[in-house]
């Protein structure tokens, strides 16, 4: 038996990753990070039903960017809302997708013109627990930015970069002499949002874009 072993699962023109090369010196196998669905479901109503009429509707999607962000394929029933069950429903999607990691490519423009030099940090929902890492990346000269787990975040340092299966809250922020540029609306309030796994369109296209405006 050869003393290098390689496993790869590749889904969707080669974009979506769900197991790395396992050699002598290579990086440890990679897993999807353990989300508890169940539990899941339940803590997004916690945080974000206000009403309590057991489900996030309305003007209550507002202040879940990343539940409103994912409204298409997490309200199944279709009645405009997303309940704790609809939320257990798409994670245990996510679980048997058998994905680690996605390589999401996002553009980010600002009036129309690409913005360069942005932080773009996709942080993941709280009720999704603490397995499922951010991602952060910075934009090119073209707007283009793919955001990763930091490496110090990775089971192995060599694992390849990309974003855990989940929902995020989106934060982008373009520091300029030690003060931000960007509205208040697009990091430390933001509104943006985005799921992470291989049916969302825009990963699956490559083509998340984050069209932002100056102003109020």
């Amino acid at each position: 038996m050869s003393r290098c072993s390689k496993f790869f699962t590749i889904v969707s023109a080669s974009f979506i990753v769900s197991a790395a090369v396992s050699c002598n010196r290579g990086p440890a196998p990679l897993k999807q990070p353990y989300i508890d669905a169940s539990s899941a479901g339940k803590m997004a109503m916690e945080q974000y039903d206000k009403d309590g009429d057991g489900k996030v509707a309305g003007a209550e999607l507002d202040h879940a960017p990343a539940l409103k962000a994912a409204i298409k394929n997490l309200d199944t029933d279709s009645d405009g809302g997303v309940s704790a069950a609809e939320v257990t429903e798409r994670v245990n999607a996510w679980k048997a997708m058998e994905t680690a990691l996605a390589s999401v490519q996002c553009r980010v423009t600002l009036d129309g013109e690409p913005l360069a030099g942005a932080t773009v940090t996709f942080e993941p929902e709280s009720f999704l627990g603490d397995a499922v890492k951010h991602a952060i990346g910075t934009t090119n000269p073209y707007g283009m930015v793919s955001p990763s787990v930091p490496v110090d975040e990775r089971p192995d340092p060599k694992s390849p970069g990309g974003a855990h299966f989940g929902l995020y809250k989106v934060r982008i922020s373009k520091m300029v002499n030690g003060k931000e540029t960007l509205p208040a609306r697009y990091n430390t309030d933001t509104t943006l949002g985005q799921e992470v796994s291989y049916d969302d369109p825009g990963v699956k296209n490559r083509n998340v874009i984050y069209a932002l405006k100056s102003g109020g």
